[in-house]
């Protein structure tokens, strides 16, 4: 029995001894991903400085870049909390103490957040976002950059990213997905569509606000993109509810945060606040590209 009891111990040793080994090289694996440094070409992207490019730029920060950063782009605390995997402060975009304006020395500085998902010093933000800015046409990237120097400085100081050794853990083992930086194609020289109620707009629309992030590659559902909480988006392809909505109903959902069946949007799932300043032509052109695609299944897990 002693001998069984030993051989039992020493089973159970090298398997927790071998845990502990592995963890550890996930641990360096992960840490490795996030002070990793980058270095993309650059855009070469000109800043404009006329009021109707900042104009624009404001608009599209309205629906893009409030929503995580505030209203007067200060930036939140604790904006993503995740317990054991870590906590991480939205970043205050001003010119104000603790904000990006004091860090980021260059245009380019901006050009690289937005398109490529990494800081001054080439390594990674976590900033979901990259996967929609990335899209952006120069154009719209110049002006939204414009718009943010522009806006009066906040006093604000945010801590960034401070990720537990779990998370690292479960970054390199794959359960966490793939970093911004990661995930995009850093290609320069974008163009849009030309601004208008068109379907090709309405998709260039869809791609640089966060739609597929959260509604899936192909718009008919997928997990919501914060691991800790567990909800499938729905379909909003021809295939899902949207196929027996009109356009006006459509847009009355986005603009009150009510379907046509009278249920209320979430604002912490659907962020249908920071849409709703979509103008009547832009939610017009994302109702053209929606009816557009495939009618597809919702997806499940």
């Amino acid at each position: 029995m002693k001998n069984i009891l030993k051989w039992i111990g020493i089973v159970l040793g090298s398997m927790i001894g071998l845990v502990l080994v592995a963890g550890t090289v996930l641990y360096f694996m992960g840490n490795a991903r996030l002070i990793k440094t980058y270095d993309f070409p650059p855009s070469n992207i000109v800043i404009p400085t006329d009021s109707a490019s900042i104009e624009y730029g404001k608009h599209r920060a309205e629906s893009l870049c409030e929503g995580c950063h505030s209203k007067d782009l200060s930036g939140i605390n604790n904006w993503f909390s995740a317990g054991p995997l870590g906590m991480v402060d939205s970043a205050n975009l001003t010119s104000g103490v603790g904000g990006v304006g004091q860090e980021f020395t260059s245009d380019e500085d901006y050009v690289r957040a937005l398109r490529h998902g990494i800081d001054p010093e080439g390594k990674p933000l976590f900033m979901p976002a990259v996967v929609s800015t990335s899209q952006l046409s120069d154009q719209d990237l110049g002006s939204i950059i414009a718009y943010v120097k522009s806006v009066p400085p906040v006093n604000h100081k945010t801590n960034g990213q401070n990720f537990k050794p779990l998370a690292k853990i479960l970054l390199a083992a794959g359960k966490l997905g793939k970093l911004p930086v990661e995930s995009v194609s850093h290609k320069n020289q974008i163009t849009a569509p030309e601004r208008g109620v068109s379907a090709e707009y309405g998709a260039y629309l869809m791609n640089t606000n966060d739609c597929h992030v959260c509604h899936g590659p192909n718009l008919n559902g997928g997990p919501f993109p914060d691991p800790t909480r567990k909800k499938i988006s729905p379909n909003i392809t021809p295939g899902g509810e949207l196929a027996f909505w009109t356009e006006e109903q459509f847009i009355n959902a986005i603009r009150t945060g009510v379907t046509p069946s009278g249920h209320e949007l979430d604002p912490s799932f659907m962020p249908w606040k920071d849409f709703r300043l979509f103008t009547e032509d832009e939610l017009k052109a994302i109702w053209l590209d929606l009816q557009s695609l495939p009618k597809l299944n919702q997806y499940t897990e």
